[in-house]
Order: C-alpha cells, then sequence, then structure tokens
C-alpha cells in the first residue's frame, strides 16, 4: 500500500505487495511530509575581489572576463536546475511501525466487541512502506542520487506503482478496498484456526469480457455449488474446473433472492489450464465484531499480522511472552499468507524498531536473503498455522535459527 510521502502496505506484484496509494499508508499510518529533494541553497553575493584586499580603480571588465562571470553563474544555475530536475522513478523507504496489540491515536487497534478477550504482552508489528514520488510528487535527481547509495531504499519506476492511465485516487480507493478486504480475511482465518464458526459465501466480483461465464453470470451473485459440489473459497472452485477437463459444469447460483442454475462449459486457456471467466470476492457473517483503527494506511500486507493479533487477543495464553515480533504478508481466509512488496523496507523499519523477529512470506524469500538486517531473525512461513507456531516456539526461548529459513 503507498504513495507519494505516505505509508504503504504494499506494491502488488512486487509484494503487494500492491503499489502505495496516494495519500494512504501501505501496510502500512501516519503521514510523513513528503520530501523535499530540491537542494535548498542560500542566495550568495558575487563580488569582484583582486585578491590582495587591494580596490583598483580600473576600465570596466569586458571579454574573457565578463564571459567567464556569466559562465559561471549560469553553470550554477543549470546545475541547480538538473540536481533538482524531477525523474520518472519512486523511491521505496521505511515506514513506521504498528502493534496490532497496541493503540493508535488512543484507539485500539484491534477492537473485539461480543467475545471475551484476554490482556496481551509484547508486539506484534505490522511493518509499512513509504513511497515517494509520483504522479502528483516528483523524486529529485538528487534525491534519487541518495536514495541508490542507501541499502534500506529501493528504486522503482513510476509505471511499476502508478501505471499508465491510472490516477492517484484510483490506486488510494484500490488500497483502501484491499485493506478492507484484508481485515475481513483477517478475521476469517484467524477464527478458522481457533475453530470458531462463522458463515462464508463467494460472490462474483467482475466477469471476464466474452468468457465462459459472461451472458450467464453477473456481479454480486453468490454462488452456492460448482459441478454439484457446495464450494465457499475460491481454491474449491478452481479445483473443481481443474478437474472438468472442459466438460459442461452446473453453477448453482442465488440472485435477488431467487436460486438460479447455468451450465458453463469451462474454456481453455492454454496448456490445459481451464478457466470459468469470473473473479470472486468472499462475503461473511461472523458471530462478533472486529473494529480495525488504521485509517490511514492501506493495501493488503498487514493481513497475517491483523490475524495473529487477533489471536492473541482471543486466547489465553501469551503469544509473543512479552517480545518484540515483526512480519508482514497479505492472508487468505483459509490462512493462506501471500507474499508482499518492500520486503527490504519492512525488515529495516521492523529493526530500527526493535524488533528482534520477523515473519515473511514465503514468496518473498528470494528478497529476503543478503539483506537481513543485523540483529534481525528471519523466519518464513506460508500459513496462518506455521507463523503462530513461530511466534509461540520464539517467545518459549526456540532459537529462530531452528525454525523455517529463507534460502538461496
Amino acid at each position: 500500500m503507498s504513495t507519494s510521502g505516505a505509508p504503504a502496505a504494499e506494491r502488488r506484484g512486487v509484494s503487494s505487495s500492491v503499489p502505495p496509494a496516494a495519500g494512504i499508508p501501505a501496510d502500512d499510518g501516519g503521514a510523513r511530509p513528503p520530501e523535499d529533494s530540491s537542494p535548498r541553497e542560500r542566495p550568495g553575493e558575487e563580488g569582484d575581489r583582486s585578491g590582495d584586499g587591494v580596490v583598483r580603480r580600473s576600465r570596466p571588465r569586458t571579454g574573457r572576463g565578463l564571459v567567464g562571470a556569466v559562465a559561471g553563474v549560469a553553470t550554477l544555475v543549470l546545475g541547480g536546475i538538473v540536481w533538482a530536475a524531477p525523474v520518472p522513478y519512486v523511491v521505496e523507504l521505511p515506514g513506521p511501525v504498528y502493534n496490532t496489540l497496541g493503540s493508535d491515536n488512543g484507539k485500539d487497534l484491534i477492537a473485539i466487541h461480543g467475545h471475551q478477550t484476554y490482556p496481551t504482552q509484547g508486539a506484534l508489528d505490522l511493518t509499512t512502506v513509504y513511497v515517494e514520488g509520483g504522479p502528483n510528487s516528483n523524486v529529485s535527481l538528487l534525491g534519487l542520487i541518495r536514495s541508490a547509495l542507501d541499502p534500506s531504499q529501493s528504486i522503482l519506476p513510476v509505471d511499476a506503482v502508478y501505471p499508465k492511465g491510472v490516477t492517484t485516487q484510483t490506486v488510494s480507493q484500490e488500497n483502501a478496498q484491499e485493506m478492507q478486504s484484508s481485515q475481513d480475511n483477517a478475521i476469517a482465518a484467524a477464527l478458522k484456526t481457533l475453530s470458531i464458526p462463522f458463515q462464508q459465501q463467494l460472490k462474483i466480483a467482475s466477469l471476464v469480457d466474452n468468457s465462459a461465464s459472461a451472458g450467464k453470470l453477473q456481479p454480486q451473485d453468490t454462488i452456492l455449488s460448482v459441478g454439484g459440489q457446495k464450494v465457499d473459497s475460491l481454491t474449491a472452485i478452481q479445483q473443481l474446473v481443474a478437474n472438468s477437463k472442459g466438460r459442461p459444469l452446473d453453477v448453482v447460483f442465488q440472485r435477488n433472492g431467487a436460486q438460479h442454475t447455468v451450465s458453463i462449459t469451462p474454456r481453455d486457456s492454454g496448456g490445459g489450464h481451464y478457466l470459468l471467466g469470473f473473479t470472486v470476492a468472499y462475503s461473511f457473517s461472523f458471530p462478533f465484531s472486529v473494529d480495525f483503527a488504521l485509517d490511514s494506511v492501506g493495501g493488503p500486507s498487514a493481513g497475517m499480522m491483523f490475524a495473529l493479533g487477533i489471536i492473541d487477543k482471543l486466547t489465553p495464553e501469551n503469544l509473543t511472552n512479552g517480545k518484540q515480533i515483526a512480519g508482514t504478508g497479505t492472508i487468505s481466509p483459509d490462512g493462506s499468507v501471500g507474499e508482499i512488496g518492500g520486503i527490504v523496507q519492512k525488515m529495516e523499519g521492523a529493526r530500527s524498531q526493535g524488533a528482534t523477529l520477523f515473519l515473511a512470506p514465503a514468496g518473498n524469500c528470494g528478497e529476503v536473503v543478503g539483506h537481513i538486517p543485523s540483529g534481525l531473525s528471519v523466519v518464513k512461513v506460508d500459513t496462518l498455522d506455521a507463523a503462530r507456531h513461530a511466534v509461540e516456539s520464539y517467545s518459549k526461548g526456540t532459537d529462530p535459527a531452528t525454525l523455517p529459513q529463507c534460502t538461496k
């Protein structure tokens, strides 16, 4: 999640990551003033000094002397313009961290109502990335050079974060939606881990033009079954479609309170990979409420840490035993942990704030190796259960080197 001068939770496709949103920190809060990357210079005075302290009465200078003086001033001016000139790049740097067990602006980061909770200790920090630059805030050449010399910062083309034709407002809205989705997924994953029942449904989010489902399904339709099997997860649908090998499937769905059935023939997208041609969104009904107080952060990469924070608050055993642990990663309702963006910056930010253990998505291991800050141990995780086990083991004194590690 990120925007110029704001923390982001992730950049999608590099993380989550997800590009950070304009004006919304990515999982990443707290608005950071945009960097003034233009060189700051005090006005100088140009004088005519002979070098010996004697003021001579002489003819006005002409020729090479005047040309040299003008050239010198022009060089200074042009030099200043070049160094301050905007460049088509953005810079990722460490953003703030937020303890999911703590508070922000006087409000609990995670507040649970309608279910018993327990006291917590220590910290389960979610980490963020600042993204400087973008359509509305330029990075200067001088700022870019400074960032290139700082191993905790990364330089990316603007288009990698803000695709052409996509406004910062659109990116900001997407980041906010992804944060909301990550919070819902975190609740679902935590409750599933704790065997607390809740209702989960799949709704059609969008349809691919001219796909197998186009003209048969509509956005907001609730999928009840596929091929005669009840489904409540995307993974279940994907497995049923793969097993069909292109044979027609009956899809039962609900629209405006009425139940319907259509037959859809999956299409081969190449290499025997079959698709129905729609995307889905989860819809949940939880037995109690969980509120999050982190409006200034966007993106999906805080999901895993939110889920761990919920688990800690709902269980009598203290998860961290007072230790400061940080991490990042998207979360699916089934507890799968996904890769994110800005992992290097997030590790640096976590260590600078005192964390000694960092939970990294297995999918980010290629970026982790060789970039771990001194004093920080990193454990790779691919599920919420694995993350919980790592935290519990570390809090009880287990050597983190004996837990799953990122290797080349």
